[in-house]
């Protein structure tokens, strides 16, 4: 199965295997939003889901080895 490169360019994989992404939602018409919830949309959360991490895993091919 063919790989898919931008998935890297979206997560980020620590060392340990977790999966960080960037929260959606987050790209436009912010003005509405208060300065609470901007803070924690801006980092990186954590995926949870194991559906989603195992077709993380498929998606990356080598690269997902550790997740």
């Amino acid at each position: 199965m063919k790989t898919k490169k931008t998935l890297l360019k979206r997560v980020r994989i620590t060392k340990n295997g977790k999966i960080l992404k960037k929260q959606v939602s987050t790209g436009h018409l912010k003005v509405k939003w208060d300065s609470s919830k901007k803070s924690r949309k801006r980092g990186l959360n954590e995926q949870e889901n194991a559906g989603h991490r195992k077709v993380f895993k498929r998606l990356l091919g080598k690269h997902g080895r550790n997740i």
